[in-house]
């Protein structure tokens, strides 16, 4: 997916006109971006959990 050009699409398509239309655009936009970086944050957040102890947990011995 070129995203350079989506870009310069939908900047032209906000340009051209400042209808109900072309704010929608954004906001449907601005939405998906939203989205997108909660959804990144989330996968960051959990791979420095474990980066802290990967190990931690993951095999014990027990001895009688």
């Amino acid at each position: 997916m070129d995203i350079a050009a989506l870009n310069n699409t939908a900047l032209s398509a906000l340009n051209s006109a400042s209808t109900p239309t072309s704010e929608a655009i954004g906001v449907a936009m601005l939405s998906n971006q939203l989205d997108v970086s909660q959804s990144m944050s989330d996968s960051l957040i959990r791979a420095m959990e474990l980066s802290v102890n990967p190990a931690v947990g993951g095999n014990f011995d027990v001895s009688v």
